[in-house]
């Protein structure tokens, strides 16, 4: 049986649901305990091990996603699916958030696509490497399905952005990330993001989606996911892509190309290693600039245009790596001159709807003051 062994948590209060899946999972050889509601799956959740949580998001007493947040509290590597039958993108986004390794939508077509996504979530202990074009094909068309939900509502790509995006302001507990980013329409092509990886490295980047319509919120989930999942990774010890720009460029783009979707993507990306002030920048195509910034000015980084990510003949970053030093700032913008001075002006105001300014921003990493005295 492909799921000998896999010990499952499904937590759904839809009884009939609920006992079908449990039927077929068993049936496929998985070890199946059962629960109604989110209190009852925390309960049962710290009295076993699992392998894997399959969770309803829409439960009485306990929501599906609270529910998953205590687990992971519990257990910060367990692999969960959500499933959703309402509201779909907007769970979508905060399952993503809280470190969701899949989601499927109600009504689940086929069960199949269930055993799929566990095969998926835990293909490093089931061995499943040969079944990766067949994961591909599925989570291609579960894509496609949720791109057309977007392209239907203007409401709903707003909504899923603006779950996205953090405050202006984002600190970490050694480093400062500031940030706005101007929208001219009710969609925004420009996403960042910012996050510490261990104790020592942080990584940021800022993205420019194509094509500019309602495809780039959705654009924005499925970027966010990709590096979710590479920061699971590294976490569980099984790769250090997330801290590498140049692979982990090359991970998004084979990422968006298999994803089977038209979208690509200016990026830069940067990795820094916070102990030497080191930073490790990466450039996929030309929309971007990167610029170290002191009481002079703004001085750019001399990063050669590359191939957009999402081209099936992409080739390879451009990479520069740079020590940080002291009273510099680390800045990725876009070359509107409106930008780049409201940068010098320390004009932080994050994701902000302004039709008189043109689409696009910038972001700014600044490290403590010990790191100026560090060097003093």
């Amino acid at each position: 049986m492909v799921l000998n062994g896999v010990s499952i948590l499904l937590v759904e209060d839809d009884p009939v649901f609920r006992q079908i899946v449990a039927t077929f999972l068993s049936g496929r050889g998985a070890d199946v305990a059962q629960a109604s509601d989110g209190e009852q799956g925390l309960s049962v959740f710290k009295q076993q091990r699992f392998d894997i949580v399959l969770a309803d998001l829409s439960m009485p007493k306990l929501g599906g996603l609270d529910m998953l947040k205590e687990m992971t509290k519990l257990e910060p590597l367990i692999p969960s699916i959500v499933i959703s039958g309402n509201n779909v993108m907007a769970d979508v986004v905060e399952a993503l958030r809280i470190g969701a390794s899949d989601y499927l939508v109600k009504p689940v077509s086929d069960l199949f696509i269930i055993e799929q996504a566990i095969r998926q979530a835990l293909h490093k202990i089931l061995g499943d490497e040969p079944i990766q074009a067949e994961i591909d094909a599925l989570s291609r068309q579960e894509l496609s399905d949720n791109l057309a939900l977007l392209e239907q509502s203007v409401e709903a790509a707003k909504q899923v952005q603006q779950q996205l995006f953090p405050a202006s302001n984002i600190s970490y507990p050694v480093a400062k990330v500031d940030y706005s980013l101007f929208k001219d329409s009710d969609i925004s092509s420009y996403f960042i993001d910012s996050t510490m990886v261990g104790n020592d490295h942080l990584i940021m980047y800022m993205a420019h989606l194509y094509p500019e319509d309602n495809r780039a919120a959705f654009a924005c989930v499925l970027l966010r996911s990709f590096v979710n999942q590479k920061l699971k990774n590294y976490r569980s010890g099984q790769s250090k892509t997330i801290i590498e720009p140049f692979n982990m460029l090359s991970y998004l783009n084979d990422r968006l190309v298999n994803s089977g979707l038209d979208i690509t993507v200016d990026i830069i990306y940067i990795s820094i290693e916070l102990t030497k002030y080191r930073a490790a920048i990466a450039q996929a195509g030309r929309g971007l600039r990167c610029y170290l910034r002191n009481d002079q000015g703004l001085s750019p980084l001399a990063l050669s245009d590359s191939l957009q990510l999402g081209l099936l003949d992409w080739g390879k970053p451009s990479i520069q790596f740079r020590t940080i030093l002291p009273q510099e700032q680390l800045c990725i913008a876009t070359s509107e001159p409106i930008h780049k001075q409201n940068l010098l002006d320390n004009k932080f105001k994050g994701l902000v709807y302004d039709p008189h300014i043109p689409a696009g921003g910038f972001m700014q990493l600044s490290l403590p003051i010990e790191h100026s005295q560090a060097h003093c």
